[in-house]
């Protein structure tokens, strides 16, 4: 269950609008509720198993909604976020009991007086990735594969430092492992992640994150390296692009110099043409050989070009109609329809958002 997060462009935090605000607590929540339809039509009514957010075939459900309190004082603050959803079900199937059920759940302490510093620790969104689980905060409906495929979430603790005029975001990470709450039974090294995030102007994000770890028990755990990068250009008050890319490594054995490798560049343009219409293209490549992430079993493993194109419409702020229609075309017959292999998947998916 791995996806990807992050900042911007789908904001790694719940920007969902407050209605509850008592002195330093806010209560605010988020509903996303969805239909999908897989072309392939999937006989267990899943989508592939690559896909973990809007994962359900033929079928009208909830993709995510959860209820959020955060408190900030200015000296300490607290996040918590109950959550359900298929989303849920999905990214989450590996932790134990009620911890399936928590988006956030996280504290800090500023650390100094005189500047932005914060140390925080708990269940948190990635530090990966431009996409995150709030539908309604991407430029698209669904996920891009190595948002699917990167943490949509972590837990362990994070020292963060923002500069005096708030261009400037570092942060270093202390965490359990690759999108897990729970450290995985047997692994005893802990991983970690840095995080640089730059906004110069308010037209242009840059953003860099990486994660080190290492993947399986310790008789046998291989080491796993992950670097992301994207910038957000809104290059006109109507229109912007947003590019990314992804490139990873792991061992292909315990003590092995021998490396796997994973690429995934992905392009997103938006275009807002009216006041409460806008329209979002995305082309995405996603390359995993060997199976470090995502196993196919074939000649040329994970090699998968994905298309989408959705229109969104917002009749009032805080609430998003949105359509998508979706293509993967694969190197290998890695799909099934009718039980036989193919090479493609087209899937449509249609949304309504609220956040209150």
């Amino acid at each position: 269950m791995l996806l990807g997060a992050a900042i911007m462009g789908c904001t790694i935090a719940a920007r969902a609008q407050d209605v509850k605000t008592t002195n330093n607590l806010t209560i605010s929540g988020y509903a996303e509720i969805y239909y999908g339809f897989d072309f392939n039509r999937p006989a267990n009514n899943n989508r592939p198993g690559f896909v973990y957010s809007h994962n359900r075939h033929n079928e009208a459900n909830l993709n995510l909604g959860f209820i959020k309190a955060n408190y900030d004082d200015g000296a300490v603050r607290a996040n918590l976020a109950l959550m359900a959803g298929t989303y849920a079900n999905a990214n989450l199937a590996a932790e134990p009991g009620v911890l399936k059920n928590v988006f956030e759940a996280n504290a800090g302490v500023k650390l100094s007086k005189t500047a932005n510093l914060w140390l925080d620790g708990g269940i948190f969104s990635s530090h990966i990735g431009f996409e995150s689980a709030i539908s309604k905060d991407c430029w698209v409906l669904t996920r891009n594969i190595s948002s699917e495929n990167t943490p949509y979430y972590e837990s362990g603790a994070k020292l963060t430092y923002i500069t005096n005029d708030g261009k400037l975001t570092l942060t270093g990470l202390y965490l359990n492992g690759w999108q897990r709450i729970n450290r995985q039974d047997g692994n005893g090294a802990p991983a970690g992640g840095v995080q640089v995030y730059y906004k110069p102007t308010d037209k242009i994000t840059l953003n860099y994150s990486n994660y080190l770890g290492t993947e399986g028990a310790d008789a046998i755990r291989v080491r796993r390296f992950y670097h992301n990068l994207y910038g957000i250009f809104q290059l006109t008050d109507a229109f912007g692009i947003t590019t990314g890319f992804d490139y990873g490594t792991q061992q292909a054995a315990k003590g092995s110099s021998i490396n796997y490798h994973i690429i995934s560049p992905v392009a997103i343009a938006r275009y807002k043409f009216a006041e409460k219409w806008a329209m979002a293209g995305r082309v995405e490549y996603y390359e995993d050989k060997n199976g470090m992430i995502i196993a196919t079993g074939t000649p040329n493993g994970f090699k998968t070009t994905g298309y989408s194109l959705n229109v969104d419409f917002a009749p009032v702020s805080n609430a998003l109609i949105r359509l998508e229609g979706k293509m993967y075309n694969s190197k290998d017959q890695i799909f099934t329809r009718n039980y036989n292999a193919v090479g493609n998947n087209a899937a449509v998916t249609a949304s309504f958002a609220v956040s209150f």
